[in-house]
C-alpha cells in the first residue's frame, strides 16, 4: 500500500513539475547576495558604532591627561613666578646696596688705604654677584616667557580636542539615537504582528525578535502539504494579517525563506529537490501578501535555504519538523544611518 502510495505522490509531483517552473538561479543568487548584504550592512553599522565609542573613550582619556598636564605647568608657571618676584626684590635690594657702597667708597676714599682696598674688593664682590643674579633673573625670565607659550600652545590644543571629542561624541550620539529607535519601531512591529496573528501563535506560527529584525515563523503544517507549495486556506488567512500589517509599515523589508528538513526530496521534472522545494515555497507566499495588500514589490525577497539552517540539528521526526518552515523576516532600511555615517 505504502509503495502504491508513493508511486502516486510521484506521478502527482511529476505532472505539477510541468505546471510549475522554478525560480532562476540568476534570481535566487541575486536573493542570495542581497541578504548576505543586508547582514553585512547591519553588521558595519554595530561595528561603526563600536568603532566611535572606542574612539570616544580614548579621546576623553587623552583629554584628561591633557588637562592633568595643564594643571601640573600651572603650578609650574605658578611657583617660577614667586620665584622670579623673589629675585626681583633680591635685585632692588643689591641695587639700594650697591648705591650705599658708592656712596661709603667715597668716604672710604678719604681714609686709609687699606680700608679703601677693602671697600673696593667689596665693592667689586657686590658687583659681581649682583650680576650674577642679573643673569639668572634674565634666564628665569626666559623660561617664564617659554613656560607661558607652551600654556598658550596647550589651551590651544585643548580646545581643538575638545571641539573633535564633542563632533565624535555628538555623532556616536546620534548613531545610538537611530538604532534605539529603530529597535523601538522593530518591538512595536513584532507586537503589531502579534496582536494581528493572536490566533495563530502556537498552533504553527511564533513571532520573535533577534538581531533587530522581526521574525515571523510559519510551520510547514500550517502552510502547506508534504512536498507541496499550495499554501493551505489557514495559512493564506496568516499572511493576509500579515499582509495587513506589513501594507501599513512602509520602512520595512521583507524577505521569506523557504527551508526544509534533510531529507531528499523525491521530486522531478523542474523541482529536483530540497532547493527548488524551498524556493518554490517561498515565491508562493510572496505571491499570497503580493495578492493581498498594496506592498510595493521591491520591499520583497523570495529566497531557499533547503535543509542548510535548521533550528533542532537532530535526525528525530519532531526535529525535522521544527526544521520544514518558512520564515518571514522584518528588516529596518538602514538608509539614515548610511547618510549619517557618510557625513
Amino acid at each position: 500500500m505504502r509503495k502504491s502510495f508513493l508511486m502516486k505522490l510521484v506521478t502527482i509531483i511529476a505532472v505539477s513539475g510541468i505546471v510549475f517552473s522554478c525560480v532562476p538561479a540568476r534570481q535566487f543568487e541575486e536573493v542570495k547576495e542581497k541578504k548576505e548584504r543586508c547582514e553585512t550592512e547591519r553588521n558595519d553599522l554595530k561595528k561603526e558604532n563600536e568603532t566611535l565609542t572606542t574612539a570616544n573613550n580614548e579621546l576623553k582619556a587623552q583629554f584628561d591627561k591633557l588637562k592633568n598636564d595643564n594643571n601640573a605647568l600651572t603650578v609650574d608657571t605658578t611657583i617660577k613666578g614667586n620665584a622670579y618676584r623673589t629675585l626681583t626684590g633680591q635685585y632692588d635690594k643689591i641695587n639700594e646696596l650697591y648705591a650705599t657702597l658708592l656712596e661709603n667708597q667715597e668716604k672710604l676714599r678719604q681714609g686709609a688705604d687699606a680700608d679703601a682696598q677693602k671697600a673696593m674688593g667689596l665693592l667689586q664682590q657686590t658687583r659681581e654677584e649682583l650680576q650674577r643674579k642679573e643673569d639668572e633673573l634674565r634666564a628665569l625670565e626666559a623660561r617664564l616667557n617659554q613656560e607661558r607659550a607652551n600654556v598658550e600652545a596647550m589651551k590651544i590644543q585643548n580646545d581643538l580636542k575638545e571641539k573633535e571629542l564633542a563632533e565624535k561624541t555628538l555623532k556616536v550620539q546620534e548613531l545610538q539615537a537611530r538604532l534605539d529607535a529603530q529597535d523601538s519601531v522593530m518591538n512595536a512591529l513584532r507586537k503589531k504582528v502579534s496582536d494581528a496573528l493572536v490566533g495563530f501563535e502556537g498552533n504553527g506560527l511564533t513571532v520573535t525578535m533577534k538581531d533587530g529584525k522581526v521574525y515571523v515563523s510559519l510551520d510547514e503544517q500550517l502552510l502547506f502539504k508534504s512536498g507541496k507549495w499550495d499554501v493551505d486556506p489557514k495559512g493564506i488567512q496568516a499572511l493576509q494579517k500579515l499582509a495587513t500589517v506589513l501594507e501599513n509599515n512602509q520602512d520595512i523589508n521583507i524577505m521569506i525563506e523557504g527551508h526544509t528538513d534533510e531529507l531528499a526530496y523525491g521530486g522531478n521534472g523542474n523541482i529536483q529537490d530540497n532547493w527548488d522545494l524551498s524556493v518554490k515555497r517561498a515565491t508562493s507566499i510572496v505571491k499570497i501578501i503580493l495578492g493581498n495588500s498594496k506592498i510595493d514589490p521591491k520591499r520583497l525577497t523570495a529566497a531557499g535555504r533547503s535543509s542548510y539552517l535548521p533550528v533542532d540539528p537532530a535526525k528525530t521526526p519532531e526535529a525535522r519538523a521544527k526544521n520544514r518552515r518558512t520564515e518571514i523576516i522584518l528588516t529596518p532600511k538602514l538608509d539614515a544611518l548610511y547618510q549619517l555615517m557618510n557625513q
